[in-house]
């Protein structure tokens, strides 16, 4: 089982990578930032890092506009 933003769980499972949680989610918003456990995770990288069960995972949907 995983956290998502201190109150969605999820359940783990083997290979899972931050792009699956934000597949999970439903969320496919331009600009997200993620974290995993604390630590920063690049955009560049969300399809091949690993989520561990257990993990806190972070993730922000950065508003914009004018």
């Amino acid at each position: 089982m995983i956290t998502v933003n201190d109150r969605d769980r999820l359940a783990w499972h083997e290979g899972l990578t931050v792009a699956d949680v934000l597949r999970q989610m439903n969320w496919d918003f331009a600009l997200i930032v993620a974290s995993v456990d604390g630590r920063h995770v690049p955009r560049e990288e969300y399809e091949t890092t690993p989520v561990p069960d257990g993990a806190e995972v972070r993730l922000i949907h950065v508003m914009h506009g004018g």
